[in-house]
């Protein structure tokens, strides 16, 4: 009867260690709104990622005999940013809303250049990054990266099919208002990586579409 006391008493204790652990998740507010981080969840620190931009483009060879593509170009080989390979990634994502409100001065500066913070803060609420964020992993081609769309060969290919870069799925856990974990659903081998964030309205009139890179070794 006293070793089952015991036994139940260690169970309990365990339960309590194990909740009081995820509880105490540290979440950082990032120092940029409106961007993805790698968040290292062991240390509680946020890495920012590579930041670009680019706009939509479609090429065609040879009148589309030679085949055509159609998607995104990042700059370079590899991304400045670096994440060691782990079978469990995190990243995190904050429309600005959750972090703890501004000061008089900087209110009184954002006033006296014609901006309301008020109502910018109810702008940032009403992002909702769920059907926004994409991953991918990017190819290669003449020295840069691309997330392609649709990509296909021309009449004289062997292939026809039409392909597009590799794309990965995560679940989205609401943190707090405006603040959403990444959670990547399968193991990323090492390679380079990119989210991509879809614009609306004014934001996307100029047809470039915001992208974060990061590869992992």
């Amino acid at each position: 009867m006293k070793t089952l006391i015991i036994f139940s008493a260690m169970v309990s204790l365990t339960t309590i260690q194990l909740k009081s652990q995820t509880s105490k998740t540290d979440y950082p507010e990032p120092e940029f709104k409106n961007e993805v981080y790698f968040f290292n969840k062991g240390e509680s620190k946020l890495v920012r990622l590579e930041k670009s931009l680019s706009k939509l483009e479609t090429k065609t060879k040879a009148v589309g005999m030679g085949g055509y593509e159609s998607g995104y170009t990042i700059s370079g080989t590899k991304a400045t940013s670096r994440i060691p390979e782990s079978p469990n990634l995190y990243f995190i994502f904050s429309n600005g809303s959750s972090a703890p409100a501004s000061n008089k001065q900087n209110d009184s500066t954002m006033r006296a250049n014609g901006i309301d913070q008020s109502m910018q803060n109810s702008m940032n609420s009403m992002f909702d990054p769920t059907n926004s964020l994409s991953l991918y992993k990017t190819d290669f081609e003449k020295g840069d990266r691309k997330i392609f769309m649709q990509k296909a060969g021309g009449a004289f290919s062997f292939n026809h099919k039409v392909q597009s870069s590799d794309k990965f799925t995560f679940s989205m856990r609401k943190i707090k208002e405006g603040y959403w974990e990444l959670v990547i659903d399968k193991h990323l081998p090492k390679g380079e990586y990119a989210f991509t964030i879809a614009t609306y309205g004014m934001a996307g009139a100029s047809g470039e579409t915001t992208i974060y890179s990061f590869g992992i070794d």
